[in-house]
């Protein structure tokens, strides 16, 4: 079975959203930790806000290592509506994401990565379909902003697997699922 992880940047008092706004840390380290993750996904999820945020940046971009990533991997984005501008490699989804992943988890392949997409990872965070989080906090309190795990309502069992931390003072946390 395949693994979903979950990549999101975090501020300290757990903000998520608009991470362009207070993450200022983008070390060696960062981009090191990123390829290592990326570098065993196979597909990424995405919803359709995610989608229309970075249609027009990742395309052109030449920031690696994600560019590539993203631009290559099969992009699987939740939503109801045609996707404009279209982004090679991106499929619609028009059902249930808790369904659809439990179901792609159990295809043959890599990891199934999901980056930024708050509403989604709060989703399948709530359907316990998240295998492991790989999050990155930076040293900066945002004040507002959407806040990752605000909206799950059940208890996960976590296991702290992996700690890093940067010059900059940033942790690189990796939990999986507790069994």
């Amino acid at each position: 079975m395949r693994k979903l992880v979950m990549y999101e940047l975090l501020s300290l008092d757990r903000v998520a959203e608009e991470p362009g706004d207070w993450m200022s840390d983008s070390g060696q380290l960062i981009f090191d930790n990123l390829g290592r993750i990326i570098a065993r996904q196979d597909d990424v999820l995405m919803g359709r806000g995610t989608y229309d945020y970075w249609v027009d940046y990742w395309p052109t971009s030449d920031v690696e290592p994600f560019a590539t990533f993203i631009n290559q991997t099969p992009k699987h984005v939740f939503t109801s509506d045609p996707l404009t501008p279209e982004w090679a490699n991106t499929v619609v989804i028009d059902r249930p994401a808790t369904e659809y992943v439990a179901e792609l988890k159990q295809t043959d392949g890599g990891d199934i990565g999901i980056h930024g997409s708050i509403s989604l990872a709060q989703s399948l965070l709530e359907a316990a379909l998240v295998d492991e989080l790989r999050l990155v906090i930076a040293a900066a309190i945002a004040g507002s902003g959407r806040r990752l795990f605000d909206t799950v309502g059940q208890h996960h069992g976590l296991e702290l697997v992996e700690v890093e931390h940067t010059p900059k003072s940033s942790l690189l946390l990796t939990y999986n699922r507790a069994s």
